[in-house]
């Protein structure tokens, strides 16, 4: 064993184990297995073109040699970005610990309790400091949330306003830059018309159904909003407001006032500026709306003991549910960021969030003090972090960069300056001596902050908020500690046993990709800092787009989105925007088959094309001649097909460059659907399939943890023809020639986590990727032969192979009175978290083992799964009361005093002998969703319970 060989350490398959593997799928080589699952004509007839593999030690010495490439400035450019401090205990509790980032999205709620509670801490102080009744688990950015806050009010208009085709929606000029632009982008193919200009001046009138409102604004003024809030409600205008969730500690909270949606940006509690992301941003509305609101929603149910439990809460709403009817695409969160944010909150309380937010505002009053004895003007007359002064931009810039300091430099008079959390006295002092030396003045000497209020009385919050206990519980380290780790105690995550989630690829997120998030010379750069600061991180994100159109084949890639279902809609705004430029405006069918993932009809949806099904077969395979009718009967409308490769159902289709050509023959783009990109790397790829654009979830086949739910990113790839119309951003240029307008807030979206991308090709290099790809096939097809002695496969290849992941059908067991969801709770009492359930049929398991696990764990995860084969068989329809519809088993149960079940404890709790030696006990009995959804709650209960208690 090489024991610098990176792939030899991801890889959990070693060549000693390939000839047992390979005996037991029936095949003499691995060669032979991968002829007779992927279709010859797609095979890649070269090797990639990548960089020679490096080892951990040469990779890391490698990346720090990169990172001193940043300047790490003090950035007090501000723009929604703001450097926090995140409190170690956080960082090394929760960031660095895999318990937390390799866990799954909570789908299984009674082994998730701990980071559902984390969300429900989450969502309370949202609902908190924003004044507002519910609010959901998170969304990907500020400027994302915003325009999910335009797109659900225009949903939520009144039937006399959808009768009257009311279309207007007002945008305050005092919004952030990369959100008008994200607005934009959003507006124009669902034929919302933007007004742009000043609150003060606005003509409220019934043509318009909602307005968005910046608060404090872009470049820090606190405006009352309360008179416009009033107006807007007379006309029946529903009003959104971008908040700074720091500055909602002093100021007035937007609920109070009125306004329908709040949506901002958590990065200011403990989050890295990260050169953009990921950032959990914040979404909050009226109860009113909770049936439409985007994104996932954490809410209090019981249990069958009736004990409280958490879930997620009205999944009937989502996109996996609505598909074409939804509203939003939106599949992920920023759960891994939401946690730590509201962490910060648990760890400071209400108090500390106070005081560090008094100290930010008077850090800004003293500078502002200091400033003024200069003579310089300072504009804003009421401000809460965010001063602008007239001065010559061209004077002050060359002595501040001299210094390090960035400020954001609003034209050649003009100068906004935000300060931060991290800011000392020294920096105050070192800021106000800049503008001293620039006007040849004695420098000062700060010794201490100035306690004044410069917020006008009529916006200074009254309220309490954050009472809850656990927010003034935690406050010391020890107690946080045992907090955190009394959470993740209640969650089953990477780090305990494989996660053979089918479509998730929960492969390793190893060591030596994670370790660099930590660093502050890769955490601390403002994503609107100067290109020449950032040298590092483009070295980094130029190579990593360029590996990725290695991969795929393509000529160009934006990693901008940042998400999967944000690199959906990129691609297909791309396509828009290229029939738009050849004049096919009427180009905006789209064409997509029935086993497609909820996303795809949802993107199709937002990007203004009309959804149009397309059938499949029995075998699960697209039906070829369905798919020619409706393409010949869309052919002068034809836009795009939405095809996943492999399919969903986990098989590599032979006549997929037949349908490709089908649709370039019919004038239409081909856009592939990522998601299974894990089974083609080195080995096929989109272009030699025939696609024009994919996106690829970075989070799933290139490594980066998917952090209970998110953070994810999804990079497009395109063809020739697509790469001028790659995303722009508004304040630092990126894109191509003819560039659609932003997708996400940041320029290179989440570009802190793509550093794990970057290792992941970076280590492996040409070889440990096809090798890796190779072993994912492998070990789903060792898997399929183990379990084909009690479970019949749904689909597979022409040769009887499975790609990288397969779905076994459980729906024969209704015989018996077992459901699919009963094998996926007794999963857990085997410790295993279940595959994919009912996805993309309903009453399947879907699962895929990846190339990180080793064979000892496949055989352990099989023999569990033909163990519950057997209690299947040992159940009754006519007698429930059996070990699988009471699973899962919590220790409670198995300790208490009385037990009245037909079956042993042993059964229950330890049915196999490896059980004994690792036991997860489940934190909760099978949840009740249905009263949960009946019985909405979905933040902390309030403080007058625990006192009735």
């Amino acid at each position: 064993m090489r024991t610098d060989l990176f792939a030899s350490r991801h890889i959990g398959i070693t060549e000693e184990d390939h000839q047992h593997m390979l005996q037991s799928i029936g095949v003499d080589s691995l060669e032979q297995l991968i002829y007779e699952t992927i279709p010859d004509d797609i095979r890649l007839k070269e090797d990639l073109q990548l960089a020679p593999e490096m080892s951990e030690h040469a990779f890391l010495n490698h990346l720090e040699l990169l990172s001193k490439k940043n300047k790490v400035y003090k950035s007090y450019i501000g723009l929604g970005y703001h450097e926090s401090l995140t409190p170690s205990v956080i960082k090394r509790n929760i960031l660095e610990n895999p318990g937390w980032y390799t866990a799954y999205t909570p789908y299984q709620a009674e082994i998730a309790q701990g980071r559902l509670e984390a969300l429900l801490n989450f969502q309370t102080v949202v609902c908190d400091l924003t004044a507002m009744e519910i609010a959901n688990a998170s969304l990907l950015d500020e400027s994302t949330a915003a325009a999910e806050a335009m797109t659900m009010l225009f949903d939520v208009r009144s039937r006399a306003q959808k009768k009257a085709e009311t279309i207007k929606f007002f945008v305050s000029n005092e919004v952030l830059p990369q959100t008008l632009s994200l607005l934009q982008t959003r507006s124009t193919p669902l034929g919302i018309e933007l007004v742009i200009g000043n609150h003060e001046e606005f003509s409220f009138s019934n043509e318009f159904f909602g307005a968005l409102l910046q608060y404090p604004g872009k470049y820090g003024q606190i405006n009352d909003y309360s008179t416009f809030v009033s107006k807007a409600k007379e006309q029946e205008i529903k009003v959104a407001v971008a908040a700074d969730i720091l500055s909602l500690t002093m100021l007035t909270p937007p609920g109070e006032f009125g306004v329908d949606v709040v949506v901002g940006t958590t990065q200011r509690f403990g989050i890295p500026l990260g050169y953009g992301g990921p950032h959990a941003a914040f979404f909050a509305t009226k109860e009113t709306y909770k049936r439409s609101i985007p994104g996932r929603i954490i809410g209090i149910t019981k249990d069958t003991d009736g004990k409280p439990a958490l879930r997620m809460a009205l999944q009937t709403r989502e996109q996996h549910i609505k598909r074409d009817k939804a509203t939003s695409n939106i599949c992920t969160a920023q759960v891994l960021l939401a946690v730590m944010a509201g962490m910060y909150a648990v760890y400071h309380g209400p108090e500390g969030l106070k005081y560090i937010a008094k100290k930010v505002h008077s850090s800004a009053v003293t500078l502002t003090s200091k400033l003024e004895s200069l003579g310089v003007n300072q504009i804003n007359t009421s401000y809460f972090d965010t001063i602008v002064v007239s001065a010559s931009s061209a004077l002050i810039k060359p002595i501040a960069e001299k210094k390090e300091i960035n400020f954001y430099y609003i034209d050649e008079n003009t100068i906004s300056i935000s300060l931060n959390e991290s800011v000392t006295l020294a920096d105050v002092e070192a800021i106000a001596n800049i503008f001293s030396e620039a006007l040849a003045k004695s420098p000062f000497r700060i010794t201490t902050l100035k306690d004044d209020i410069a917020i006008s009385p009529n916006s200074q919050r009254t309220s309490a908020f954050l009472e809850n206990p656990v927010f003034n519980s935690y406050h010391s380290e020890t107690e946080l500690m045992r907090y955190i780790k009394r959470l993740e105690r209640k969650d089953l995550a990477l780090n305990h046993s494989m996660i053979s989630l089918g479509s998730c690829t929960m492969k390793l997120n190893a060591a030596t990709q994670m370790l660099p998030l930590s660093s502050s010379q890769w955490g601390n750069i403002h994503p609107f800092a100067p290109i020449e600061q950032a040298q590092g991180y483009q070295t980094v994100l130029r190579e990593l787009e360029n590996d990725l159109s290695t991969i795929t084949g393509f000529s160009g890639t934006s990693l901008q989105p940042n998400s999967g279902a944000q690199g959906e809609y990129a691609g297909l705004m791309a396509i828009r925007a290229y029939h738009e430029s050849n004049n096919e405006h009427h180009r905006n069918i789209c064409i997509i088959p029935a086993s497609a993932h909820g996303t795809n009809p949802a993107s199709a949806v937002m990007a203004g094309m009309k959804v149009v099904v397309s059938k499949t077969d029995e075998r699960g395979n697209i039906d070829v001649a369905d798919l020619q009718e409706k393409v010949k009967l869309h052919s002068d409308n034809l836009s795009a097909l939405m095809v996943t490769y492999p399919s969903t159902h986990g098989v590599f289709e032979s006549s997929i460059k037949h349908i490709t050509q089908l649709i370039h023959d019919h004038g239409g783009q081909v856009y592939m659907d990522g998601a299974n990109m894990n089974a083609q790397v080195g080995l096929t790829n989109p272009a030699t399939i025939g696609a024009d654009v994919c996106h690829l979830n970075l989070h799933k086949t290139f490594a980066i943890p998917h952090g209970g739910g998110g953070p994810g990113v999804g990079p497009i790839c395109v063809a020739k023809q697509l790469v001028p119309f790659l995303p722009s951003n508004p304040v630092i240029s990126t894109g191509g020639s003819k560039a659609i307008t932003a997708i996400s807030g940041a320029p290179w979206g989440s570009s802190l986590v793509c550093l794990i991308s970057y290792s992941y090709i970076k280590m492996l290099g040409e070889k440990g990727l096809k090798q890796s790809t190779i072993t994912a096939i492998l070990n789903a097809n060792y898997i399929k032969n183990r379990l084909s002695s009690g479970f019949d496969v749904l689909y597979t290849g022409e040769k009887g192979r499975a790609a990288h992941e397969m779905i076994i059908d459980c729906r024969p067991f209704k015989q018996k009175g077992v459901e699919v969801t009963d094998i996926a709770k007794r999963l857990m009492d085997y410790g295993f978290h279940a595959p994919t359930v009912s996805f993309p049929v309903a009453g399947t398991l879907m699962i895929e083992p990846t190339e990180s696990e080793s064979l000892p764990e496949l055989d352990r995860f099989c023999d569990a799964m033909l163990s519950i084969r057997e209690e299947i068989e040992e159940t009754n329809k006519d007698y429930p009361d059996n070990v699988l519809k009471n699973a899962p088993h919590t220790l409670e149960m198995i300790t208490n005093d009385e037990w009245n079940f037909p079956y042993s404890r042993q059964k229950a709790a330890f049915p196999l002998e490896y059980v004994k030696e690792n036991k997860f006990w489940p934190a909760i009995r099978r949840v009740d969703d249905a009263y949960g959804d009946r019985n909405l709650i979905c933040s902390c209960i309030p403080i007058e319970a625990y006192a009735e208690a």
